[in-house]
């Protein structure tokens, strides 16, 4: 796996195959990134299911100024601290090895805002409203904030109080969600 865009294109991705885990394919992220492009530049990102931390490495890349992965998979965020630091980016990231809803309230316990969370749960899990309604509860996203969501079902809401849908791509089987606050 590569890094496509940004200052760290073309660097691999080193990672074990661990079972649970499924990286965002390259088209994907090249329309993904394409899209946020310009919201990305001094960003804080959450890459809160990161998996292989290609998401949040991809959002570093391209000038977010700082990213938060967070997995309970120890494996996962063994590989994405390896990254972190071959790529010398340590300054720019933080890895949290918790569960989702641990790392959301320790982010509100710590005043931690976002502007761009990407949202990419275990599809057999259907959490995306949960998650989306305790973001909103907690103000979690900075205004005019991003949240972006990858699943397998279109079954998510247009609107969401004050966050909005302002983008909806099929790929395949898989949709990419993305909602802005305000």
């Amino acid at each position: 796996m590569r890094v496509i865009s940004g200052t760290l294109k073309g660097r691999v991705i080193k990672n074990k195959k661990i079972e649970g885990t499924r990286p965002t394919m390259d088209r994907v992220k090249e329309s993904l990134f394409a899209m946020l492009s310009p919201y990305l530049e001094n960003s804080v990102f959450l890459d809160l299911f990161a998996g292989s931390g290609s998401i949040g490495i991809e959002a570093i890349s391209n000038q977010a100024l700082h990213c938060y992965f967070v997995d309970k998979n120890k494996l996962c965020i063994q590989d994405i601290k390896h990254t972190i630091q071959s790529f010398e980016i340590q300054d720019r990231c933080t890895t949290l090895l918790l569960d989702y809803m641990q790392a959301l309230k320790y982010f509100n316990e710590h005043k931690i805002r976002f502007d761009i969370l990407f949202l990419d749960p275990p599809y057999k899990e259907d959490i995306y409203e949960n998650i989306i309604t305790y973001v909103l509860e907690c103000n979690l996203l900075n205004k005019e904030g991003l949240l972006i969501c990858e699943t397998i079902k279109d079954h998510l809401k247009e609107k969401y109080n004050h966050l909005r849908q302002i983008k909806k791509k099929k790929y395949g089987d898989k949709y990419v969600i993305i909602y802005k606050l305000g």
